[in-house]
């Protein structure tokens, strides 16, 4: 009866009689490179590779190590996409094999959330890739990390419809409301750029160079712009997320874990790690208190530091949302 009235009690799930459709997908893939003559891929064009023919499954092993260069990556998943699209079936079935491990742990973590049958977040998972198989740009660096994401948005909007869907009440019984979908860094991001704290385009610096481990000159590269500033526009970026994360934090739910862990990790060892050296323990910057007296420092040009409605850096040119109040160590150096 607790079970019920909880919404934990039994219910239908496909998994008992059918496999899950990347379970399929990973039997299918087996069949590929299993035989004297597995499906293989020439590794001489690819710097990095062995020159001779190697089996997909050999390869894939190969490309989830760490010291295999970023290039090599892309150069190898560039040749399978369009392999896929020329040649069809076969090396869409090998493409979805290799990219096996990144989509089972986005299906794990939405079917752990998902209040309906496993089986068709699963379904969606693997639509969601293979929808972005056919038009994804394999000239853009990171094509697994795009194909990825591709599939976690088509599964977590799926999570998010039956999450927001109405609970059907059965007689002598009462609905609840649905668990919301916590313990993901990529909400919160979500959750500042519904709220005009971030821009898209700053969520996708922080979540790609934070969570996915990109390169920072490799993203600013994608986006045509120095390193120098990428790192400053993800500093100031960080810094209204780490004031809209506390300003939150009187009117969330303490049940949720994630925004106080995000804000206790930037605000702990990113702020500190990218502070400028000279703001670190400045006693010269009016305003900033030590052990003797107040120094005032001779005034800075309002020049130096934009602060008016232009100042978005991200979006050529377009205005920043407003937020609150950037903290002191965003202070400008003294002259």
């Amino acid at each position: 009866m607790a079970d019920a009235l909880r919404g934990d009690g039994p219910r239908r799930d496909r998994t008992a009689d059918h496999s899950l459709p990347l379970d399929t997908a990973r039997e299918s893939f087996t069949w590929l490179v299993t035989g004297p003559e597995p499906l293989s891929l020439d590794g001489r064009p690819f710097p990095g590779l062995p020159n001779r023919t190697i089996p997909l499954d050999e390869l894939r092993d190969r490309m989830l190590r760490r010291r295999c260069p970023i290039r090599t990556r892309d150069a190898v998943w560039a040749h399978l996409v369009r392999r896929s699209r020329e040649e069809g079936a076969t090396w869409t079935l090998a493409c979805t094999g290799m990219a096996l491990p990144a989509l089972a742990g986005v299906a794990r973590w939405l079917a752990a959330r998902y209040p309906g049958d496993p089986f068709d977040v699963h379904a969606e998972v693997l639509s969601g890739f293979l929808g972005a198989l056919a038009t994804i740009d394999v000239d853009r660096p990171r094509v697994l990390v795009r194909l990825r994401w591709a599939a976690y948005r088509t599964g977590f909007t799926a999570l998010r419809k039956a999450l927001e869907a109405p609970t059907p009440v059965a007689p002598g019984f009462w609905s609840t409301p649905p668990r919301p979908p916590w313990g993901h860094p990529d909400l919160v991001l979500a959750r500042a750029v519904r709220a005009t704290v971030l821009t898209p385009t700053e969520a996708d610096l922080i979540g790609a160079t934070r969570l996915d481990e990109v390169l920072i000159s490799d993203w600013a590269d994608r986006y045509r712009m120095t390193a120098d500033a990428a790192y400053k526009a993800r500093r100031r970026a960080e810094y209204r997320l780490i004031a809209f994360l506390r300003d939150q934090d009187c009117t969330s739910d303490s049940d949720d874990p994630v925004a106080a862990c995000v804000a206790a990790d930037f605000s702990s060892d990113a702020t500190e790690r990218h502070r400028p050296v000279g703001l670190r323990q400045s006693q010269s910057v009016v305003g900033v208190r030590s052990s003797g007296p107040v120094r005032v420092g001779k005034k800075v040009p309002a020049t130096v530091s934009k602060t008016g409605p232009n100042r978005g850096l991200l979006s050529c040119g377009s205005p920043t949302p407003a937020c609150a109040p950037t903290p002191s160590s965003e202070a400008p150096r003294c002259a």
